[in-house]
């Protein structure tokens, strides 16, 4: 459906009014200035950051209230309570048809959602150890609309990561998410941010190639060493696409 700019100011006020909520409660519950919310209620900020969590706050299908789906799905269990996207889908695709993963991707299709992969603890920017025996990840159902603003590389590429430590620092906060695009394997751009194994370490640094074939790594925080790899010490896992902020 082509998106109408004002429909999500006109659907947050319906939800907001169906749900006994005003401007000042859903401020408080996702975390935010009471001005941001009244800049997507006057149609100032078509496209706000903070869309997903005010659609989960209310309880609301992310694709509807963005109007890029006319489908409305309150999202409340049978006890009433609140549940998230990535609940949601689950419980009906397991409903709907036990095992099936055909199911889940039809649903996940429905609420304008695409499965991306999370490694737990692989990368560290300051580095970690890269043990692939010891690596664990789970699939995360993250709304679609909200990955394009990053990247237009296909969900089977994407991998997200929480990082530790703070050789980055300010660019990326220890514990924030980064978004890794797998499908960029060579160092193509000057001083970008990227997820790297080197010397048997996971990390993540700004790169420069330098005239004679090696790159330098480099970290935002000043007071982080900078780092020289020579051919074959350093590979790359992929380029950081975006950096979502912990709260």
């Amino acid at each position: 459906m082509a998106k109408d700019p004002g429909i999500t100011a006109h659907r947050l006020k319906q939800i907001m009014a169906d749900r006994n909520c005003d401007q000042s409660d859903l401020a408080a519950s996702v975390g935010i200035s009471q001005s941001a919310i009244s800049q997507i209620m006057v149609g100032l900020t078509r496209n706000s950051r903070h869309l997903p969590r005010i659609a989960e706050s209310l309880a609301i299908n992310l694709s509807y209230l963005a109007g890029t789906s006319d489908e409305r799905i309150d999202m409340f269990d049978e006890q009433g309570e609140r549940m998230s996207e990535d609940q949601l889908m689950r419980r009906t695709a397991k409903a709907d048809m036990p095992g099936s993963f055909a199911s889940q991707q039809e649903f996940a299709k429905q609420l304008g959602l695409v499965e991306i992969e999370e490694i737990d603890l692989t990368i560290g920017m300051g580095a970690a150890y890269l043990d692939e025996s010891a690596v664990q990840a789970v699939s995360r159902w993250m709304p679609e609309d909200w990955i394009r603003q990053f990247t237009d590389a296909p969900a089977s590429m994407l991998t997200i990561a929480r990082p530790v430590g703070d050789s980055m620092y300010p660019t990326i906060n220890d514990r924030d998410i980064v978004l890794i695009d797998r499908s960029a394997q060579h160092i193509d751009r000057q001083e970008g941010i990227w997820a790297l194994s080197y010397g048997g370490l996971g990390t993540i640094k700004r790169v420069r190639a330098m005239p004679d074939g090696s790159y330098k790594l480099m970290g935002d925080n000043p007071q982080v060493r900078e780092e020289i790899a020579v051919d074959g010490e350093m590979h790359v896992i992929g380029r950081v696409v975006g950096v979502i902020r912990k709260t």
